[in-house]
């Protein structure tokens, strides 16, 4: 089906040089700056904005089928909008073979960007893709409209583009540091590398509180649990991102106070409407600051709608989002093949009572034909009006307008070298890095390391220990490394861990998760029984040390990513002084009572015990200062491996 009377032509990439984009459904307004071609049709110099009236003109002329298209925001296989090496996955997914022929297909409003489905091998091939899809939107046969070009780049745990892009420690590190500027850099970074792909939306940041430390979904993607924390560093990040690209906010009405992933199952919150207003507040200051988008949970939360998830209900997106928050922007779900949904509801019934609960995007339905279908059948049935339709087409216009998506669409490959994975931006990775650090227990002050310390290196394999012990060796340490894969250390790695410590001054274990893990619980314990000191890493969320009462040291390095560890690295060597600060309370073991507030770190000298110490407490209304002194920014020219030049810890 092509969109007759409403067609953005593209004439390819040469185009850029001419600076003219041709919009065939728009008749120059009286008075406009425009010059028939010698078709007749309009031409928009680059950066002539559509009008709101030539948006509308656009909406009315689609058909009901471009008016889910333009809904419709999916996922595609291949490396450029021409691949057929993937063409399995489509033909299974979508009846075609090739990304330009999913495009084309079903009018798609926008498409989501994976590693798994070839699309983001590397920089160049990314920007030919974009554009390569760019092309097929306003070619013949496309819808006619250019592309949302959509990724969750989140930074940390959730990167769906690696090197040479820049990685970054993640959403928890960056809460440790309490600092705006450091989330605004962060955003800036994000923004400016996704931009430069040719992705013109980041499904980021997350702004849910992790109050659950059960929460298995959410974990260290979050920024940390106090609200105004979340808030303000949320929309300092927004606004970096959003220089660029468009951010998109989530997981609303807040995914952090769950015990169940929504990509398996069903979450229930059952929190009270006070207790929902903590979680609602970064959303708020989100809306405030200008967020462009906002991504659904698909959670229920009975304080708004005990019976419907949060994306396919009208209380929560419509009576709440838009009408008690005042959003105006886009609403998109989350992803519609999540179990949470797809386990529960036909893709037909999803996709129709999401746009009746407010959605403006339907999001990577694992069946596009199915909700098509529920769609049209809906407005067969007098259920779905066109012009609910045509109030979210005219919203998403209105927003590539604004962004300049609907004047030139298409991104300059030469851009590629001079910003993805740039010095600037690696330096902000490790400032971060360094800034997150976060020491929890430095018993006997075994921190920081002696310069002659010779180190047993080991852990859950889940953690990452092989990441850490050549960086720990080319700080000049002599390493005994010896590693297993999986989360949970067997009895055999166990006994060579525990007879290698003889020969070690000091053991270094990575965990990850242990206080759901009794065989890391259990290493740590036998390994503390040797009498040799143990350093824990603890590589993801921040809870670990709760369970781990015989590690002499605890530092937090929220990833194990090598850029986490990087600055965990440096401070255990003494490199840089432990600047980091709990951006949540860690619950004693019986979770009764707080074995750690929020706020809590310790810098170098510390007391022999963790204790608290009052200059760690904060400000007045109990949330910790932004940052540490300057001497623990751990300026760019720092962020390499370095000899030891201090005493280490005493030796008795």
């Amino acid at each position: 089906m092509t969109l007759t009377g409403s067609r953005t032509v593209r004439a390819g990439l040469t185009a850029l040089a001419t600076g003219a984009l041709v919009l065939s459904a728009l008749a120059p307004a009286a008075g406009a700056n425009r010059a028939p071609d010698p078709g007749g049709v309009a031409v928009m110099e680059v950066g002539d904005t559509p009008t709101a009236a030539e948006i509308d003109a656009i909406v009315a002329a689609m058909s009901l089928d471009e008016l889910i298209g333009q809904m419709t925001w999916t996922h595609v296989y291949g490396a450029s909008a021409d691949d057929t090496s993937m063409a399995a996955s489509n033909q299974a997914r979508y009846g075609v073979d090739t990304p330009a022929e999913v495009v084309e297909k079903y009018h798609l409003g926008g498409v989501l960007y994976f590693a798994w489905s070839g699309n983001t091998g590397s920089p160049a091939q990314t920007v030919t893709l974009s554009n390569g899809l760019q092309e097929a939107a306003i070619g013949e046969g496309g819808p006619g409209i250019p592309l949302a070009v959509t990724i969750d780049q989140e930074g940390g745990l959730v990167a769906r583009v690696g090197p040479p892009a820049t990685l970054l420690p993640g959403n928890m590190a960056l809460g440790a540091t309490f600092d705006e500027d450091l989330a605004r850099r962060q955003g800036e970074v994000l923004g400016a590398e996704m931009q430069a792909l040719g992705v013109n939306v980041d499904f980021a940041p997350v702004l849910d509180l992790n109050s659950n430390p059960d929460n298995p979904v959410i974990g260290i993607r979050s920024m940390g649990e106090d609200p105004d924390v979340v808030s303000e560093l949320g929309v300092a990040q927004i606004q970096g991102i959003q220089e660029y690209i468009a951010a998109a906010a989530k997981h609303f009405p807040g995914h952090g106070d769950t015990a169940e992933d929504s990509h398996y199952g069903l979450p229930v919150v059952t929190y009270d409407r006070a207790t929902l207003e903590e979680h609602l507040a970064p959303f708020q200051a989100a809306i405030d600051g200008g967020v462009d988008m906002i991504m659904s949970a698909h959670i229920i939360v009975e304080a708004i709608d005990p019976t419907m998830p949060g994306t396919l209900s009208r209380a929560v997106l419509t009576g709440l989002l838009r009408e008690e928050m005042g959003f105006e922007g886009i609403v998109t779900t989350d992803a519609l093949d999540m179990a949470a949904l797809a386990a529960n509801w036909s893709q037909e019934d999803i996709a129709r009572l999401t746009i009746l609960a407010g959605s403006d995007i339907l999001l990577n339905s694992p069946d596009v034909d199915a909700s098509f279908a529920g769609v049209r059948q809906a407005v067969t049935d007098g259920e779905i009006t066109i012009e609910r339709l045509q109030e979210s087409v005219r919203r998403i216009l209105t927003w590539k307008a604004e962004r300049g998506i609907l004047v030139d669409p298409f991104t300059d490959p030469d851009a590629i070298d001079d910003v993805v994975g740039s010095a600037e931006h690696q330096a902000t990775a490790a400032t971060i890095s360094d800034r997150a650090a976060t020491l929890l227990r430095n018993e006997a002050r075994v921190l920081p390391l002696g310069c002659d310390e010779t180190i047993l290196m080991v852990g859950a394999g889940s953690g990452w220990p092989e990441r850490v012990g050549p960086m720990l060796a080319d700080h000049g340490y002599q390493v005994i490394e010896d590693y297993e894969n999986g989360s949970s250390p067997s009895a055999a790695y166990r006994a060579r861990a525990v007879a290698a410590a003889a020969e070690a001054d000091v053991i270094v274990f990575t965990s990850n998760n242990a206080t759901s893990n009794a065989a890391q619980q259990q290493m740590v314990a036998e390994l503390a029984a040797t009498g040799v000191p143990v350093v824990v890493i603890a590589t993801r969320n921040p809870y670990d040390i709760s369970v781990l009462p015989g590690a002499d040291a605890v530092i937090n390095s929220y990833g194990t990513g090598v850029i986490n560890f990087q600055g965990v690295v440096r401070a255990i060597a003494g490199d840089i002084n432990p600047a980091g600060r709990l951006p949540v309370d860690v619950p004693e073991a019986d979770g009764d009572g707080v074995l750690l507030p929020l706020g809590s770190g310790l810098s170098y000298p510390g007391p022999p015990q963790h204790a608290g110490p009052p200059t760690n407490a904060g400000p007045p209304d109990g949330r910790p200062p932004h940052a540490g002194p300057p001497d623990h920014a751990g300026p760019p020219d720092h962020a390499g491996p370095g000899g030891c030049s201090h005493p280490g810890r005493p030796t008795d």
